[in-house]
Order: structure tokens, then sequence, then C-alpha cells
């Protein structure tokens, strides 16, 4: 339990905020790459309680920049985008993809040069990989290292990145992908279908966590009750990316909830296949029962009004939430508690270990950053992140979950039978 001066700390994440000034020290997913076009509209962005503007110059540069002109803060979303700049439609202030001011035909021509070196405009490093397009947003002139995540280095078939947009805030996002415990019940009908009953039975797994210098590394444990167990080994990137074990021949993914302010959050699904690429049936499945949008997949919520669609008809004839698809089942349940749930209400259990270490590890990130800027998971540490990868695997009981190589695991022994 949480008091509720914490529970603020744990979820203010705009501009002089605690928590708000730590998440900017990180590069952060904001779009799939494939929304911006050359020469294309301009798309608004909204990430940490701040408003900016992304798009594609004319040869294939990524700018991104504080949504509104420098001049009269008229939204860049409504600017032309043509020679590798945007042009304000009010006065005609033009801005080339690097940020800087090259035109501004609303001054007398003997002194436009001039007065368009001064002008600065708060433009801000990106990065184009996965798929995705990523930012640094924070105020340091130098930028961290860039995450070399394995599905960075993989070509764009080999990947698939999709968003939804929640109502709630992005620690309630995070909350649920570290949540192991609800995955044979709420999920239960899911896993009946889709993973085997002989796991969808288990609903009280173990837990066991080491520390890591970006994260954690949690392993959910079952024992199958024939001398295996079944092991659900999850890497957690702080502060937003939580690697999910899968079961090949599926894809590798990884699940990050990204603040857009205090009370909404993009919830990023980013599946990889580091040996080939992804077929376009399984894209396709991955959709069903969801609005088709990759930039936002969950953008037909509905709410307490329709109750999020849940069917009572099918409840009674034994599926267990009536939701549509088990990525709705998280996305209900963390909105279902309110854009920003009260905590310090909360009544927590054995399971819940990794919750309370996740949010005491977060509170203490952004205190230590607060007081001297002290950067914390692993930022200042020479890290290999293309090592971090999550593992579900089933072993004799007698071997040590600890001990298995991520990348190059031993043989499992088949989990459905």
């Amino acid at each position: 339990m949480l008091t509720r001066e914490e529970n603020e700390s744990l979820c203010r994440v705009g501009p002089g905020t605690p928590m708000g000034e730590l998440l900017r020290e990180y590069w952060a997913p904001v779009m799939r790459s494939q929304t911006l076009e050359a020469d294309g509209a301009p798309q608004r962005v909204r990430l940490l309680g701040e408003n900016f503007i992304a798009f594609r110059a004319t040869d294939g540069r990524v700018g991104f920049f504080d949504e509104g002109c420098p001049h009269r803060c008229t939204s860049l979303a409504l600017a032309r985008n043509e020679d590798n700049a945007l042009t304000c439609i009010f006065h005609g202030w033009k801005i080339d993809v690097s940020g800087k001011v090259i035109d501004v035909p609303s001054e007398p021509p003997e002194r436009r040069a001039e007065f368009a070196a001064k002008v600065r405009v708060r433009h801000y490093p990106v990065r184009e990989a996965g798929g995705v397009v990523w930012a640094y947003v924070g105020r340091r002139e130098e930028p961290p290292a860039f995450y070399n995540f394995e599905f960075n280095s993989l070509p764009a078939e080999q990947t698939f990145p999709i968003r939804a947009v929640m109502r709630c805030n992005w620690f309630q996002g995070l909350e649920a992908v570290l949540d192991s415990a609800h995955l044979g019940i709420m999920h239960k009908s899911w896993m009946q279908v889709h993973g085997g009953s002989r796991l969808a039975g288990l609903q009280s797994p173990f837990f066991e966590i080491v520390n890591q210098p970006y994260g954690l590394r949690e392993a959910a444990l079952r024992d199958l009750g024939d001398g295996t167990m079944y092991a659900r080994i999850r890497e957690v990137v702080f502060p937003y990316y939580s690697f999910i074990p899968s079961d090949r021949p599926y894809p590798h993914f990884m699940i990050c909830a990204i603040p857009i302010d205090d009370d909404w959050n993009a919830q990023w699904y980013i599946y990889y296949d580091d040996e080939k690429p992804i077929d376009e049936r399984w894209r396709a499945e991955r959709m069903e029962g969801t609005s088709g949008s990759y930039d936002n997949f969950y953008d037909d919520q509905g709410g307490f009004a329709t109750m999020w669609g849940q069917d009572r008809k099918k409840m009674r004839e034994g599926h267990w939430t009536g939701l549509r698809t088990l990525q709705y089942e998280d996305f209900i349940a963390e909105e279902s508690m309110g854009s920003q749930v009260d905590r310090s209400r909360e009544y927590l259990g054995s399971s819940d270990g990794i919750i309370i270490r996740a949010r005491r590890l977060m509170l203490q990130a952004a205190r230590a950053h607060q007081r001297d800027g002290t950067r914390a998971f692993g930022l200042d540490a020479n890290l290999d992140y293309s090592r971090v990868r999550a593992l579900a695997i089933r072993y004799p009981r007698q071997h040590d979950w600890r001990q298995f190589d991520l990348i190059h695991p031993p043989p499992t022994l088949p989990l459905y039978q």
C-alpha cells in the first residue's frame, strides 16, 4: 500500500514533476515509422504531458519539434511539409528538419536573416529502429546511448509494432504487464483455446526475482506435478520495457506503457522474430477482434457506459470475462480502476511482489534524480541490451532457472501434451 503522496509521485509525469523529469532521461517510442510519409501530413504527438510534432521531410529524415510555431504557437500540425522543412500557414515561418528557422516572411526583408538566426526552436533527437520512431525529450544536450534491443537491429519484415491508446495512467499499464498472477485467471478462456488446458488450470505461480543493472529479471514458476517446472522468465528494463515470454515458434515480443500525460498512456506491443519474416497471416490474427488500426488497435474501446462491450451471454456459456480479446481483457481491467488508481486503498498479497518492488525502485529513482540528477536503470552503464530476451521453458525440477542463457537456452520439454 502506498501513501497518497507516493501514488501522486508515480503518476504525475508533466514537466517539473519528479517522475516526469526522470522519464525524460530515456528514449521512448512515439509512433510507427510507417505513419510518417515524406512531405506528408505532420503528426501530433503527446508525450509526458507535452505536445510535439513529428514529420518526415522530403529526403526521408524525421523532424521532431514542439508542436507550436515559435512565432505565435499555431500548431505545426497544420503546416506545409515540403523542401525538407515545415512552413507555418499563419505567417509563413519556415523551419528546416534540423530545427533551424530559415525564413520569416512576416519580417522586413532587410532583417529577415538576422532575425531568423536568433529564433530558437525546441527540437529533439530521433531515431528509427524496429519499425518505430523513437525520441529523446530530456534536458541534456547529449541523449543517452540508443537501446540496441534485439528487435531494433532486425529488418522491417521481421518486426511488427502496434500500439493502443488507453484512458489510464502509465503506471497502471506497467503494473498490468508486470503482473503474472492474473494469467491463469483472467485469461483462462483464451488459454484453454490457445494455451493448452494443462497450463490454464495452474493459477498460483511463485515468483523469484533477480536485480539487474537495467531493472529486473523475474521468473514466474509453476510446478507441473510430474517432476518438471514451467518457468516464464521475463526481463524488465525500467522505466518502460517488459519482455514477455512466448512459446516458439511464435515471435518474441515486448510490451511497454508510454505516458501520454497523467491520465492516458500508449501501450506498445512490438513483436519480432530473429530468424525469419513474420507471417502476414499471423499479423492479421493478432488484430482479430480489435479495431484493426496498427496506430491504435484499441480506439473502439467504449467505457462504463457500454461496459466495454462485455458479453454476459458469452460468460454464462463459459467464457470467463466476456470480453473480446486477450489484450482487451488487460486494457479494460486497467481502465476500470479509473485514470489514476488510488493505491492507498489496496490490499496486496504474496503474488504482488514484483509490483511492490517496481513501485519502490521507481520512487527511489525519481527521488534520487530530483536530489542530484542520478541517472538510474542502466543509462550510465555499458550494457548490451541486445541480450535482453524473455523465455518460456519447461525443465526438470532439479535445474535452476537462473543458470539459463536466455539467448541460447537448453532444449525445452514440450509443454502442451
